[in-house]
């Protein structure tokens, strides 16, 4: 089965108005939204670390962990997403975070750093949904993508050929094709998308790069 390919936009939001104004941009242009959480401590950033609404769109979600205790944000809002990505290196007890996500009806991935290895990875890749391929250091728009990491998603690509393989950093018009020819089905593009004059305008120049349908 090949994989779907989908470009999600990211959003980072310090407070709920700002949140309804991202979400606003990409409602009707996405089926699939990342929400950023950031505590300041695993990245030096802060974004939605409050009590947010998504509720009412006819969006899905995914949240984006990027925080040092991720089973304590899960067990508090897990009924809010679709899809929660786990920062491995975050993670103490893997197996219990899968099996209490999984319980609830939802889907999980892990997501790994751009210095972390995917081997570190592997033993979990049976019973997850997503891996999360960092392409940049995490925590920011527009951060650097760095090309080192292609050679991680191409080794994920062969060890679950049929595993959704997500990339989030620096995708752009620039770079999406070194993605999508590396391995990667699902792009998560911040900066790119949520900072341009026209949000229907860029997820399209995106999707026409690797041969979506739109």
């Amino acid at each position: 089965m090949k994989n779907r390919k989908m470009i999600i936009p990211a959003i980072i939001a310090r407070m709920q108005k700002e949140l309804d104004q991202h979400l606003s941009k990409v409602e009707g242009y996405s089926e699939l939204v990342q929400l950023d959480i950031i505590d300041e401590t695993f990245a030096q950033n802060n974004s939605l670390d409050f009590d947010f609404d998504v509720s009412g769109r006819n969006i899905s979600f995914e949240a984006h962990l990027m925080i040092t205790n991720p089973m304590g944000w899960i067990e508090k809002n897990w009924w809010k997403v679709d899809t929660i990505i786990v920062h491995f290196e975050s993670c103490e007890k893997p197996e219990d975070i899968i099996k209490f996500v999984k319980n609830k009806g939802k889907k999980i991935g892990f997501a790994i750093k751009p210095e972390t290895a995917v081997h570190n990875v592997k033993p979990y890749l049976d019973n997850i949904d997503q891996l999360l391929i960092m392409t940049v250091n995490p925590g920011f728009y527009g951060s650097e993508f760095l090309p080192e990491t292609l050679g991680k998603i191409s080794e994920a690509r062969k060890i679950k050929p049929n595993l959704d393989i997500e990339v989030d950093g620096g995708v752009t018009p620039d770079t999406i094709n070194l993605l999508n020819d590396a391995g990667a089905n699902m792009f998560v593009s911040g900066s790119y998308i949520l900072k341009s004059d026209g949000v229907k305008e860029a997820i399209d120049s995106l999707k026409k790069l690797i041969q979506y349908d739109i």
